[in-house]
Parts: structure tokens; sequence; C-alpha cells
């Protein structure tokens, strides 16, 4: 593709989809350093990030093929959020490999992750689900995230809601009901995860 800087993101998303394969080299050539330094950063291993670094365009590939990605004027953002939550899947998937039996006698019952203090990675994904949190929150209604923001953030109980809104306990509640459905959709639908 000739000057292919002066081409957006979103314009080499289409061409992609069109079929222009060059379109999708040059995505990957733009945001292919960041996007793995970000990844090593956090595995600080180079191996183990290489393969999350492939998956993350293999799934990008895919999401654009199969026409679900959204345009939105955030390529980055979203490249980034696919890597991310595939670093939160190995460390899921690490986590569950290290379970043992308390039946084996030569291991250490006290050598284990839940009773250490948190990791650089640990931090770095309780930060990011913060901020997604966060993100996602300010995509709500403004009644439910009113309500949201009182009960988690204000600490304040549903009666405290209630009066300062000025509608009914029930009327509140279901506020906060219908919140929390849009949270876990909302997250569905952009791929975020939300636990570690």
């Amino acid at each position: 593709m000739a000057k292919s800087h002066s081409v957006t993101d979103e314009q080499l998303v289409k061409a992609y989809a069109s079929g222009n394969n060059e379109a999708f080299d040059t995505l990957l050539k733009r945001h292919q350093d960041r996007i793995f330094n970000y990844i090593l950063r956090i595995i600080k291993n180079e191996d183990i990030a290489n393969d999350i670094f492939q998956e993350t365009f293999v799934k990008a590939i895919l999401t654009i093929k199969q026409g679900r990605y959204t345009e939105n004027g955030r390529f980055p953002a979203w490249i980034s959020r696919i890597a991310h939550n595939l670093i939160i899947d190995h460390f899921r998937q690490e986590k569950s490999e290290n379970v043992q039996s308390a039946d084996i006698e030569e291991i250490d019952v006290f050598n284990r992750k839940d009773l250490c203090e948190a990791t650089i990675e640990d931090l770095i994904i309780a930060d990011q689900i913060r901020d997604d949190v966060k993100y996602l929150i300010e995509l709500l209604p403004e009644l439910q995230k009113e309500v949201l923001k009182m009960r988690y953030y204000q600490n304040l109980s549903f009666k405290e809601i209630a009066e300062l809104t000025g509608v009914s306990i029930n009327t509140a509640l279901g506020r906060m009901r219908y919140a929390i459905i849009n949270l876990r959709r909302l997250a569905s639908e952009k791929e975020i995860v939300l636990t570690v």
C-alpha cells in the first residue's frame, strides 16, 4: 500500500476486511513493537510473549474476517485489549496448573501463591481491571451509573440512595440490578475480562 502512513487504522481494517491482505501487514507493522513490548513487560518471558503476541494478531484477524470488529476509531486500544485479555488468560492458566494436592508429602502446602504478597503482574492486572470497570461504568445510562457510583464508591445504603435520588428503594435496587446486567453485557461485547 503506497503512502501507508497517511491511511488510518480504520481504513486499513476496512481494506483488510474487503480482502486486501497488505492492509493487515501495514497494521501489523504499525502496532507490533508497542504490543509486543507491552506483553513482554508484563510476561517477562520472550518465548511466551511471542506466543501471546501471535495469538493477539490471530484473534484480531479472525474478528475482522468474521465482521465482528466494530469501527470506533480506536484500533490501538482494541488490539491492546485483546493482548491484555490473553495475558490474563495466560496467568489464569498458569495459576490453575500450579494447584497441587496437599496429599503429596514432598510439597510444602504453605508455599502457595495465594498466601504470598501480590506480584507486580497481579498489581498490573488489578489496576487494569479497575480501569476497565471505570470505563464500562461511564457507558451505562445516567440513572444506573448514578446508583452504582453511590453504592460502590460512596458506600451508601439503598435507603440513602433512594432518599438522595428521590425514588423508592425498589427503584434504586432495580437500577442497580440493571447496571450490573449492563456491565456484564458491555464487558462481554467488548471482550473485557473483569476477573483475575
